[in-house]
């Protein structure tokens, strides 16, 4: 198992080139379950949970080719099985969007029932609530979300919550189903509008997407495609903060700097000079330390959760005393007592966090708990005196493409090295 070592205090300088996005190729690849014909999709980023996805594809009998540029070819005409084993279930959470695809194109899906979660409970009610309003039998038997269909029909569907994947798992069904379906409440996440325009390119008839009301026209087939994944807006705001947290400057490439609006606008309230191109942003601190920053994390295009705690993280550091809110997850603080071994001032109060900036942080042994927070402890890091090694990093390897040498390239100090911890194998992660 690796670890990653970092010895912190140099400020970074130079060019990032941004992945595609995690949250958005992961039911793209999955949507292909949706047609017997190719699917190609490129910009694909080369991280542990599209490896899982594939696999989980390849399972159900699904043909899936690669090239060394991280170009997918998949066709699952030949797919023989439309049961999700909790063996792979439970590593991935994402992997429920094969609920949708499965059900509307071969009247059967048994999926197993995602395991438990770091970061707060993610229901999959909504999942189910929504393919009964489709007309489908759904139970859930022996840890199974079983459904059945002869032919979804379309209805009109309301939201209980805004839920990104409980929104995908819908649209993807109803793209089969005969009739209309109106989705009202629906997420407006960047990754939600890319897999929209993927099933269009397929042949669905979609619109209103990155609005809060989906309707889909259903059709009796979809075709082959080929798409370009949207580059990744949380791996994009990731290296920002990076730049922000070390008084650094550096330039994000292959971007879209219009799915980080509410990113940027707290950047620049830190005291970042922010400049954007069609496909770039630069991040400019001139060497200065950031102002504290307040957050709330709501749905997009509110602040992204998954940015909650790179910020907490860049407020460590800054001057003032910040409040940040978590409004999305409800235990997304456990990054905190983390950051407080570097000697961070924080006090939690609920689903709030109060943030005292503080001069300077010291490196220490961590311990990384889900996604995000593991890469919040190697920014803490990079700006922290002396040596931080961040453990379990199978967790940032979820959701970032060789963090480390994209890290290394703009002027950190930091590499991989081997640890003795083992990953557990029972418990899915974030």
């Amino acid at each position: 198992m690796a670890i990653i070592q970092i010895n912190g205090g140099r400020p970074l300088a130079g060019d990032v080139q941004i992945s595609g996005a995690k949250n958005a190729v992961l039911p793209i690849l999955v949507a292909s379950l949706l047609t017997e014909d190719d699917l190609q999709l490129n910009n694909v980023p080369h991280l542990q949970d599209v490896t899982t996805t594939m696999a989980l594809l390849a399972q159900l009998g699904a043909d899936i080719g690669m090239d060394e540029h991280m170009r997918i070819l998949i066709n699952t005409r030949q797919v023989h099985s439309q049961a999700a084993p909790y063996e792979l279930v439970r590593t991935m959470r994402a992997s429920i969007l094969v609920l949708g695809p499965l059900l509307a194109r071969f009247g059967r899906a048994e999926v197993s029932l995602p395991g438990g979660c770091a970061i707060g409970a993610r229901p999959v009610d909504l999942h189910i609530k929504g393919m009964q309003a489709l007309g489908a039998e759904v139970e859930v038997k022996s840890g199974y979300i079983v459904a059945r269909a002869k032919r979804l029909r379309g209805a009109r569907i309301v939201m209980d919550t805004v839920t990104v994947t409980g929104t995908e798992n819908v649209m993807m069904a109803a793209t089969l189903a005969q009739g209309t379906t109106v989705i009202e409440n629906a997420a407006q996440e960047p990754e939600v509008v890319d897999l929209a325009r993927c099933l269009n390119s397929m042949g669905a008839q979609i619109s209103g997407e990155g609005t809060d009301t989906l309707e889909i026209q259903g059709v009796d087939s979809l075709h082959g495609a080929t798409h370009d994944v949207l580059p990744d807006r949380i791996e994009t705001g990731t290296y920002l903060v990076a730049a922000a947290i070390t008084g650094g400057k550096l330039r994000l490439q292959r971007t879209r700097p219009d799915t980080l609006d509410a990113v940027l606008s707290k950047l620049q309230d830190s005291g970042a000079h922010i400049s954007t191109g069609a496909d770039w942003i630069q991040v400019d601190m001139a060497g200065r330390r950031p102002a504290a920053v307040d957050i709330t994390t709501a749905p997009y295009p509110g602040f992204p959760t998954d940015m909650q705690a790179q910020f907490t993280a860049l407020n460590c550091i800054a001057e003032g005393t910040s409040v940040i809110s978590e409004r999305v997850f409800e235990n997304r603080f456990m990054h905190v007592l983390e950051l407080q071994r570097l000697g961070a001032d924080i006090q939690l109060r609920g689903g709030n966090a109060i943030v005292k900036g503080v001069a300077k942080l010291s490196g220490a042994p961590l311990m990384a708990t889900d996604l995000r927070a593991s890469a919040s402890l190697v920014l803490a890091g990079l700006i922290a005196e002396g040596e931080t090694r961040v453990d379990r990093v199978y967790h940032i390897d979820r959701g970032y493409e060789n963090i480390e040498e994209k890290l290394s390239g703009v002027g950190a100090d930091i590499r991989r090295l081997t640890s003795s911890f083992r990953q557990p194998t029972s418990a899915a992660v974030a």
